[in-house]
C-alpha cells in the first residue's frame, strides 16, 4: 500500500477532473472523475480503468448503479434514464447480457434473458395495455414455444417465430371455445379443429400447466366467425427508449447511446418449455375471467365440433363432427401409435436411449468419413470404387483411441461403404463437405421423425432440413450397392432425374455383432413453403387408402385418397413425365418395382385463384398499383432468386409454353421468387375431382387451388423376385392391373406412368 498515493484533485490537459487513490499515475482504489462533457463517475478503480463497484452519471440525466470490469458496465447493475426507463439485471462489456428486468418508457416490461442487448431465451413480456406473452425469443423477438395472453381474455399457446404465431398451437376464446391448429406467418394455415364453448379436449390440462399458468386452460381458440380477425395477435410492435447501450472502452470515454426496438408477436418451431428455462408466474390479474368454466362445462356427447382446414387465413374446408365422433378418433390413434410402437424394429437392440445413440454414432462415424475423404484429390469414379474393397472402416471406443475422440455412446464399429462413390455424388449435387458435415454433425443435431417407416425403418432429419436418414433392411443394402453403378451413371446423365439422391451409405456394428445400416438421402420438401398435402403413389388401387379417422396433418395419402388432378403449362408437363419416363426405364433395367412418386403439395390462398398470369407485364411497377397475391410465372433471374436448398442445387432452369419457351422463375409475392425445376417449386392448378361419398359431411368449400408441387421417385430398394410372377402370374390375367400389387419390372413400370399421365397429370389439348 506504499506506493498508492491520496491526492485531493488533479487536472487533466483536455480538461477533465480526478480525485482520489493514484497508483504509478493511474487511478487506483476509491476516486471520483469527471469528464469534461459532465459525465461523472464514482468508485473502484483498478490500474486506470474503472472496475468494482461504482456509480456513473451522464449529463443528460442517465445513471447506472452496479459492477463494472476493465472500464465496462460488467457484471449486476440497474441503468435508468430521466424518460422512466430502467434495466436491472446482468451486463456483458456494456450490454444487457444474462438474466434481467427492463421497464420502457411507455411501461412495458420485459423480465428474463438477454443475449447482447436483445431478448434471447425465456422472457416475460408485458404490454401496458394489458397483454402478456411468456415464452422464449430469439434476436429480440418471440420465437419457440411461448403463450400469449391478451387482456380481453383471449389466449394462445403454441409455436412462433419472428415474432408471429408460426407452427402447431392452441387458441382459446374468453368464450370457452377454442381450436387447435397451425399456423404460418400469424395466419391460420393448415388443418385443425374448432370445439365450441363448453367443449373440452382432454389434452388440454396438462399441456397448460407445463407452461406455468395457474387456471388449466391456457390454450387459445378460434373464432366462431370465419371471418373474425379476434384471433389474430396484434399488430402493435413493443416500444422501447433510446440509450441502451454505452461505449466506455475506458476512463477517457464518453457515453453512447442505442435505440433498442423489440418485435411484433410471432411464431415459432422450436418447441420447449418456458417454464422449464425460466420461473413463469402468472399474476393473479391474468386469471380467466372464466375460471369457474370447469364447473359449467357441457359434456354431452353431440356437441358439434368443426374439422377445419385454412390457407393463410382462408377457410377451404370444413367437416362437421359430434364430440363423441372425434373423442373415439383420438382413442383409435393412441391405440394405433402404440401398436407401431411395438413393432420390431433394428433399433431395439439400443434399448431406451437407442435413438440418442444411434444419432451419436452416425454423427461420430460421419464426422470422421468426411474428414478422412475431403482432403483426397477429386478424381473420376473408377471401378474400383464399387467394389467389395471400397470401405473405409473404424472402431470407436467409447474412451477414444488414436484416431477416435472420446464419446458418451456405447462402443461400436464403423463402415462406410464406397466412400469415393458417394463423395463424387455430393460434389455432383453441388454439397460443400464442410456444409454436409455441419447440417449432419452440427452442435443442434439430428431429430427422429414421429413416426416409423412401415417396415420399421426408423427416419431422421437433418437440423436444416436438407438430409433424411433411413434404416435399411439388410436385403436393402445389397440392393443398393448391386445398382450403384448404374446410379451413378445415370444421375451423371440426368441431372433432371427424379430419383432419391443418395450421399451415404454406412454402417454401424455393436458389441455381439448386431447392425444397423443406413442411407443419407436429399430430402425434396425443404422448402421454406408449408407442404399442406403428402401422397405417396404407385398407381394401384389395392390397399392405396387411408381410414380418414387415422388422418393428421402429417399423414402422407394414398393413390386412391388423391381428390385433385393437376393442371400445368404444357412445356413443364413434358419436361415431367418425359424425366419420369426416363426414370422408370432406369428402375425398370434394374429389376425394380413397388417405387412410389412421393408428392409435395403447397396451396395457395383461394382468394388468389384466378387464371394464372404470366409474363414481366404481369408485375410491371408502373401498370399495377396492387401487387398480385398469387403465383406468377416471369423470365429467370438468376441473381434476384430466393437461396436455394442445396439438395435442389442440381438440374436446369425449365422452360415455360405460356411464356414463349422461355426459361422461367416462380414469383410468389410476400414470400420469395423460385428457381423452377424438375420435382421442384413446380406450379400448377389443382382440381378438385368430383366426390362420391355422399355420407361425407366434409365440405369443399373451392374447387380449384393454385398450387406448388414438390416431388420425386422413392422406395427404389424392392427388387423383383422371379417367385412373386409366378404367384401373381394368374392374377395378370384375370384381373385389373391396378389391383395387383406386385407386377414384373416391365408392367409396373407402363402402369405407374399410365397413372401418371392419364389420372395425375392428365393432358389438356
Amino acid at each position: 500500500m506504499d506506493d498508492i498515493e491520496r491526492l485531493s484533485e488533479k487536472a487533466f490537459p483536455n480538461g477533465d477532473i480526478y480525485s482520489g487513490d493514484f497508483k504509478a499515475l493511474l487511478p487506483n482504489g476509491k476516486g471520483k472523475y469527471k469528464w469534461s462533457d459532465g459525465t461523472i463517475y464514482e468508485g473502484d478503480w483498478e490500474e486506470g480503468k474503472m472496475t468494482g463497484k461504482g456509480q456513473i452519471i451522464w449529463p443528460k440525466g442517465a445513471k447506472y448503479e452496479g459492477d463494472f470490469s476493465g472500464g465496462y458496465l460488467h457484471g449486476f447493475g440497474t441503468f435508468t434514464i430521466p424518460e422512466g426507463s430502467f434495466y436491472s439485471g446482468a451486463w456483458r462489456m456494456n450490454v444487457q447480457h444474462g438474466i434481467g428486468r427492463k421497464q420502457y418508457s411507455n411501461f412495458d416490461t420485459y423480465e428474463g434473458s438477454w443475449n447482447e442487448g436483445v431478448h434471447e431465451g425465456c422472457g416475460r413480456y408485458c404490454w401496458h395495455g394489458g397483454n402478456t406473452y411468456i415464452g422464449h425469443w430469439k434476436a429480440g423477438k418471440m420465437s419457440g414455444r411461448g403463450v400469449m395472453k391478451w387482456v380481453n381474455g383471449d389466449l394462445f399457446d403454441g409455436l412462433w417465430l419472428n415474432g408471429f404465431r408460426h407452427g402447431s398451437g392452441t387458441y382459446r376464446f374468453a368464450d370457452g371455445g377454442y381450436y387447435i391448429g397451425t399456423w404460418s406467418r400469424d395466419q391460420k394455415d393448415g388443418k385443425g379443429t374448432f370445439y365450441p364453448a363448453g367443449s373440452k379436449h382432454p389434452t388440454l390440462n396438462k399441456s397448460s400447466r407445463s407452461l406455468g399458468y395457474e387456471d388449466g386452460k391456457n390454450f387459445l381458440s378460434h373464432n366462431l366467425s370465419l371471418n373474425s380477425e379476434e384471433g389474430r395477435a396484434p399488430t402493435q410492435s413493443v416500444k422501447c427508449s433510446p440509450s441502451e447501450k454505452i461505449s466506455i472502452g475506458g476512463i477517457f470515454k464518453n457515453t453512447g447511446q442505442k435505440s433498442h426496438n423489440s418485435s411484433l408477436l410471432d411464431k415459432n418451431q422450436n418447441l420447449c418449455d418456458p417454464a422449464r428455462d425460466f420461473t413463469c408466474h402468472e399474476s393473479s390479474g391474468m386469471s380467466s375471467h372464466t375460471s369457474d368454466e370447469g364447473q359449467h362445462e357441457v359434456h354431452d356427447n353431440n356437441t358439434l365440433v368443426y374439422e377445419r382446414e385454412y390457407l393463410q387465413g382462408i377457410l377451404i374446408k370444413e367437416r362437421v363432427r359430434k364430440y363423441a365422433e372425434l373423442t373415439c378418433k383420438t382413442k383409435q390413434h393412441k391405440t394405433f401409435n402404440v401398436k407401431k410402437a411395438i413393432r420390431s424394429s433394428c433399433l431395439d437392440i439400443f434399448k431406451g436411449n437407442r435413438s440418442y445413440y444411434l444419432m451419436l454414432n452416425l454423427q461420430l462415424g460421419i464426422r470422421y468419413t468426411v474428414g478422412k475423404i475431403t482432403p483426397v484429390p477429386m478424381r473420376a469414379v473408377r471401378y474400383s470404387d464399387f467394389g467389395d474393397r471400397a470401405r473405409i472402416r473404424m472402431y470407436f471406443p467409447r474412451k477414444g483411441s488414436q484416431f477416435t475422440p472420446p464419446h458418451y455412446s456405447i462402443d461400436f464399429h464403423w463402415k462406410d461403404y464406397c466412400p469415393m462413390v458417394f463423395r463424387n455424388l455430393r460434389e455432383m449435387f453441388k454439397l460443400d463437405a464442410a456444409e454436409y458435415m455441419m447440417s449432419m454433425c452440427g452442435d443442434d443435431g439430428l431429430r427422429e421423425l414421429a413416426s416409423p417407416g412401415k417396415s420399421g425403418s426408423i427416419f431422421y432429419l437433418s437440423h436444416d432440413d436438407r438430409f433424411v436418414i433411413k434404416t435399411l433392411k439388410k436385403s436393402e443394402l445389397k440392393v443398393l450397392l448391386k445398382m450403384l453403378p448404374k446410379y451413378y451413371e445415370h444421375v451423371k446423365e440426368h441431372e433432371n432425374t427424379l430419383i432419391t439422391k443418395f450421399f451415404g451409405l454406412h454402417r454401424i456394428t455393436l458389441r455381439g455383432g448386431r447392425k444397423v445400416r443406413f442411407v443419407v438421402m436429399g430430402n425434396m420438401f425443404c422448402t421454406e413453403l408449408r407442404v399442406h398435402r403428402h401422397y405417396d403413389l404407385k398407381g394401384s388401387s389395392i390397399g392405396r387408402v387411408t381410414n380418414k379417422d387415422k388422418i393428421d396433418q402429417t399423414t402422407t395419402l394414398k393413390d386412391l385418397d388423391l381428390s385433385y388432378e393437376f393442371h400445368m403449362d404444357k412445356l413443364l408437363r413434358e419436361s415431367l413425365l418425359q424425366q419420369i419416363h426416363l426414370d422408370c426405364k432406369f428402375l425398370e433395367s434394374q429389376q425394380i418395382i413397388d417405387y412410389s412418386l412421393l408428392l409435395g403439395v403447397h396451396l395457395r390462398a383461394p382468394e388468389q385463384n384466378t387464371l394464372l398470369e404470366t409474363g414481366d407485364d404481369a408485375i410491371s411497377q408502373g401498370e399495377l398499383m396492387i401487387p398480385p397475391t398469387r403465383p406468377v410465372l416471369v423470365n429467370h433471374e438468376p441473381n434476384i432468386l430466393s437461396k436455394t436448398p442445396g439438395p435442389h442445387s442440381r438440374g436446369n432452369v425449365l422452360r415455360a409454353y405460356s411464356l414463349g419457351d422461355k426459361e422461367v422463375d416462380l414469383l410468389l409475392p410476400g414470400t420469395g421468387r423460385f428457381r423452377v425445376q424438375l420435382g421442384v417449386n413446380m406450379p400448377a392448378q389443382a382440381h378438385c375431382k368430383p366426390r362420391h361419398d355422399e355420407a361425407d359431411s366434409e365440405v369443399e368449400l373451392f374447387d380449384v387451388y393454385d398450387v406448388v408441387l414438390f416431388m420425386g421417385i422413392i422406395d427404389i430398394l424392392q427388387e423383383y423376385n422371379v417367385k412373386k410372377k409366378l404367384e401373381h402370374a394368374c392374377k395378370s390375367l384375370r384381373h385389373d392391373p391396378l389391383k395387383i400389387s406386385v407386377v414384373e419390372p416391365k408392367l409396373y413400370a407402363k402402369r405407374f406412368n399410365d397413372f401418371l399421365l392419364n389420372t395425375v397429370f392428365p393432358d389438356l389439348s
